[in-house]
Parts: structure tokens; C-alpha cells; sequence
């Protein structure tokens, strides 16, 4: 049995596609999953699983969840060693000059090439500092998340692949709750 966490892209923000904790907690209950807890009005399932396969867990929860809701919402799957390891890789975690409220974390459907992290690099002069470890994009938002210009949509076009965004709070309360 492995621990794993469910991030939910695109739910519950700004009123749109409302998605109730309880019935994210049911759908994961419905697909055999143990321990289910949900953190946040996000889309965080902490949860129990004997399929050691994030791909294939993360499909069955994709296709489950478009049945119930009638809407897709794309869903990254970490298990709590890969969770364990994205923490242990934060590049802003001991640096005291970083307020940890402003660290971001995104994490990645899949592995972007080192040249779209450069095509990132070259089309984006903001404040923000960024790096790219394993799947995961770590993003110092200095002045806050609300006025940057990095913006999802530009990340994923640059990278060439979708993701979805944690504060570094939220990681480390769901490293607890694994």
C-alpha cells in the first residue's frame, strides 16, 4: 500500500466548476482507494493505494471524475515519495531571504525539455525566480502570485506541458497528512 495525493487543476476558483470536498473524498472511495482525506477547498485527496502506477491512477481518477461531474479537470498524482522528494528540492527552502508564503510550487504532467525551460527563461523578464527540478516548477513570487505576469498559461505554453499550483504551505500540510 503506497500514499499518494491527487491535485485537482481548475476546481473551485472564482465559482467556477464547484466541486465538494465530500464528493471528491466519494469518488476516491468508489475507485478502491483507503484513508481518503481531502485538505483544503482546492482539490487535495490525500489517499491509500495498491496500484504503485501514478499514470494509470491518475487516468482512472480523470475518467471517474468526468463521469461524475460531467466536466474534466486534469489531476497530478504524487506519491508520498515523490511528494517527500519535491520538498527536499526546494531551492528557496533555506534561504532566509524568501518568505515561504510566496513560494509556489508547480507541479507538472509531465517532464518539460531543457529548451522550452529556456524559451521560459528567454520570454519572461519579471522579478520572479524560478527553477525546474524533476516535474516540478518552483516559483518565488517576490511581489505575490495576484500581479505576476508569470501566469500559468504562459508557464504551460512555454513548457509545453500542463500543471497545476500549490503555496508551499499547502505542499508541506499535505506531507503531514501523508
Amino acid at each position: 500500500m503506497t500514499r499518494f495525493v491527487s491535485l485537482f487543476r481548475g476546481i473551485n476558483v472564482g465559482g467556477h466548476k464547484q466541486v465538494r470536498m465530500d464528493e471528491l473524498k466519494a469518488l476516491h472511495a468508489s475507485l478502491g482507494f483507503e484513508d481518503v482525506a481531502t485538505y483544503i477547498q482546492s482539490g487535495n485527496v490525500v489517499f491509500t493505494g495498491e496500484d504503485g502506477d501514478t499514470a494509470h491512477i491518475q487516468q482512472r481518477i480523470e475518467e471517474a471524475f468526468a463521469h461524475t461531474f460531467g466536466f474534466s479537470s486534469n489531476v497530478i498524482v504524487r506519491s508520498a515519495s515523490e511528494l517527500q522528494q519535491c520538498i527536499a528540492n526546494n531551492p528557496f527552502q533555506n534561504d532566509p531571504t524568501k518568505e515561504p508564503k510566496w513560494v509556489i510550487v508547480l507541479f507538472l504532467a509531465s517532464q518539460p525539455e531543457s529548451a522550452a525551460l529556456e524559451a521560459l527563461r528567454q520570454s519572461y523578464t519579471g522579478t520572479e525566480e524560478f527553477s525546474l527540478i524533476g516535474q516540478e516548477l518552483f516559483i518565488y513570487y517576490s511581489n505575490g502570485v495576484g500581479r505576476s505576469k508569470l501566469t500559468l498559461p504562459l508557464i504551460e505554453k512555454k513548457l509545453k506541458t500542463t500543471g497545476t499550483g500549490r503555496n508551499w504551505n499547502t505542499v508541506l500540510q499535505l506531507q503531514k497528512m501523508m
